[in-house]
């Protein structure tokens, strides 16, 4: 399991659409699976779960990612999940590694 987050500034559905294609567009085989969004008052959340396939370990992995917004405040969550190899440790997690990687490029270059 691998974490990136940071804080950052802009318009909130603007964010949402450039990390969305860009995850997309980061691996022919990410998809979307599903989201969660929620408003109070003037915070926004919205998570949501992308899968890709990793070649190095040979099977799919996940990543959460979490968009939170207070006007122009964002503060951005990357969790992944899921391509390790092993029973009961976790072994060959690169694969992990380069999907967070692709959420951390897009956040440096936003």
């Amino acid at each position: 399991m691998a974490k990136f987050e940071c804080t950052l500034q802009g318009d909130y559905d603007q964010a949402l659409r450039y990390f969305h294609d860009g995850i997309l567009n980061g691996s022919m085989s990410a998809s979307f699976e599903e989201e969660s969004c929620f408003q109070s008052g003037g915070t926004r959340v919205t998570i949501r779960v992308y899968e890709r396939y990793s070649w190095s370990g040979g099977n799919r992995l996940s990543m959460t990612f979490a968009l939170v917004g207070d006007g122009e405040e964002l503060h951005l969550s990357g969790i992944t999940a899921g391509g390790s190899q092993g029973l009961f440790l976790k072994i060959n997690t690169w694969g992990e590694e380069a999907f967070l990687d692709k959420l951390r490029e897009l956040a440096q270059r936003w």
